[in-house]
């Protein structure tokens, strides 16, 4: 086991069956204590028993964050349960609205907004006590997509909420910097997992194509010859919450192959 994050506990938001699950497997990999929260606690539990059969090294509440009272019982869970908060991960988000402005249901976006942006938000809020006594890592998950829209879908919602949240970094950095707390983002791009392979077999089958043929349209946009995966991702979200980016706070990583450089 990786020595990371020993002694470190992380607080990982949105753990289901993709990112959330592989930041808090990574986390538990690299020695640190994760603490799960999403919605449905069935996922928790599945995630949890997977990652640490014998619960050692996890803990998990169901978490709606648009809700502050909970956002502040999976704070306290994992001080009562591991008495320090070190890193908080920001998975969770509404990314399941799609379309763009000529069709905007303005009330939808709304909600977006609430989750994407003020949900990870009101999270980070609850657990800034606990990371002002001793310092530590903030990283939001946000999208290639707030940066360059993509030509395949439209989520003018989801990117215009996570473009929102990356600017917040900027603040947050700024404010917490003194408290030793950095504040950072990561910008996945097509990342391999349960949604981009949900959207490779709905493409084929729509077309009537082979699904390798639907993947390829996507690799061929790379740098690099196959897709970032949402494990890919979870490293880069640990390295951020470690004490090896102890010097880097305010900054965005895009992870996607080399699809997009900047």
């Amino acid at each position: 086991m990786s020595s990371l994050l020993s002694g470190k506990t992380v607080v990982v938001s949105g753990v289901g069956a993709g990112l959330g699950h592989q930041v808090a497997a990574a986390v538990v990999r690299d020695g640190g204590n994760a603490v799960l929260g999403a919605r449905t606690e069935a996922n928790l539990a599945k995630s949890a028993a997977d990652i640490d059969p014998d619960g050692a090294h996890t803990a998990y509440l169901s978490t709606d964050i648009t809700d502050e009272q909970q956002c502040s019982a999976l704070a306290e869970l994992a001080e009562e349960r591991f008495g320090r908060i070190d890193a908080v991960v920001h998975v969770a988000a509404w990314d399941s609205y799609f379309g763009g402005l000529e069709d905007a249901d303005f009330t939808t976006w709304q909600s977006v907004i609430d989750v994407n942006l003020l949900g990870s938000l009101r999270m980070t809020r609850a657990c800034l006590p606990a990371l002002k006594r001793c310092g530590g890592s903030v990283v939001f998950i946000g999208t290639q997509s707030s940066v360059a829209a993509p030509s395949q879908v439209r989520q003018a919602a989801y990117a215009a909420s996570k473009g929102a949240l990356t600017s917040a970094m900027y603040s947050l950095a700024r404010e917490l910097g003194r408290y030793r707390i950095r504040v950072n983002t990561v910008l996945p791009g097509w990342m391999w997992g349960p949604p981009v392979q949900a959207y490779v077999q709905f493409t084929a089958h729509t077309e009537g194509a082979a699904e390798a043929e639907v993947l390829k349209r996507l690799t061929d946009r790379m740098a690099l010859p196959e897709l970032a995966t949402d494990g890919d991702v979870a490293d880069a979200a640990v390295f951020l919450a470690s004490d090896r980016a102890r010097s880097i706070t305010g900054q965005s990583l895009l992870v996607n192959a080399g699809e997009l450089m900047r």
